[in-house]
């Protein structure tokens, strides 16, 4: 007997196609593409059930514009492997997969978290920046990616995007490890990798200027 308690009838036993794994790909190529797809859906998702969680005061302020953050960075990097004639924009992929999800649209088109307000010129765009290139950095160093000049050009990036951000104050603490560390590289040869025990300090200030950087946008917010 089956674990559903129901015995196969004779006539299902008969036809072995029923049986058969349902493939939504044929090769590589076509996996990639909905694997892709099912990124982008699954970030989506998750930032409609975010702004949601927000609204009904399930998150933190601090918590939501973090995650928001983030989850904004990683839309664009997975509806950049999408788009195309099918996926003109984020609205076709939505409809053709009736996703509902008008709060995950509203942040998409705004580009910024609802905490963090829009008038300063460039501002969102340098937040969105600064959170790009430290999850980069991060991820960078945690695939075990560490010679000098595979990590000085986004960290130099980070550093001249912190200064072209005008409610960062000039004492905060993201910008002095970035730039010590920028030093460190800048005295490097460009073949000259990092030690695993500088990986692992490199990666704890990243996390923690990342983290007070988020603190100030809540802040200032």
């Amino acid at each position: 007997m089956s674990m559903s308690g129901v015995m196969p009838s004779s006539q299902d036993s008969n036809r072995p196609e029923l049986y058969e794994e349902v493939k939504l790909f044929r090769n590589a190529r076509e996996r990639e593409k909905y694997d892709n797809m099912a990124d982008l859906y699954a970030v989506i998702n998750t930032l409609q059930s975010l702004e949601k969680a927000y609204i009904r005061d399930c998150v933190t302020p601090k918590e939501y514009t973090a995650a928001c953050s983030k989850l904004l960075v990683q839309y664009k990097a997975a509806f950049s492997q999408v788009q195309g004639d099918e996926f003109p924009n984020v609205e076709a992929f939505v409809k053709k997969y009736r996703l509902d999800c008008p709060a995950a649209l509203e942040r998409i088109k705004e580009d910024r978290p609802i905490t963090i307000k829009d008038d300063k010129g460039n501002t969102s765009k340098c937040i969105a920046d600064i959170v790009s290139l430290f999850i980069t950095i991060m991820d960078k160093l945690r695939l075990e990616i560490k010679a000098m000049d595979q990590l000085h050009p986004e960290l130099r990036d980070l550093m001249d995007t912190m200064n072209r951000l005008s409610l960062l104050p000039s004492e905060f603490e993201g910008k002095q490890k970035v730039s010590d560390w920028l030093t460190t590289l800048s005295g490097m040869q460009a073949s000259d990798e990092l030690s695993d025990t500088q990986v692992r300090q490199l990666i704890f200030d990243l996390e923690s200027s990342y983290n007070a950087f988020n603190n100030l946008l809540h802040h200032t917010s």
